[in-house]
């Protein structure tokens, strides 16, 4: 796939690096603003159980 991404951007070497670069950094950047948010409600992170028992 990254192969497939990297042969069809458009120029040479150090363009398609920045583009590549610009591309994976808006790729985080929806992760931390949209996915993430919508998703943190469905997981289980909140649930902990450590320190939750009686010292014996």
């Amino acid at each position: 796939m990254y192969g497939w991404i990297w042969r069809h951007l458009p120029g040479n070497v150090w363009v398609r690096a920045m583009i590549s670069l610009v591309l994976i950094l808006a790729v985080v950047y929806a992760l931390f603003q949209y996915v993430f948010p919508w998703a943190e409600p469905l997981l289980p992170f909140g649930e902990s159980t450590v320190g939750g028992g009686t010292d014996q």
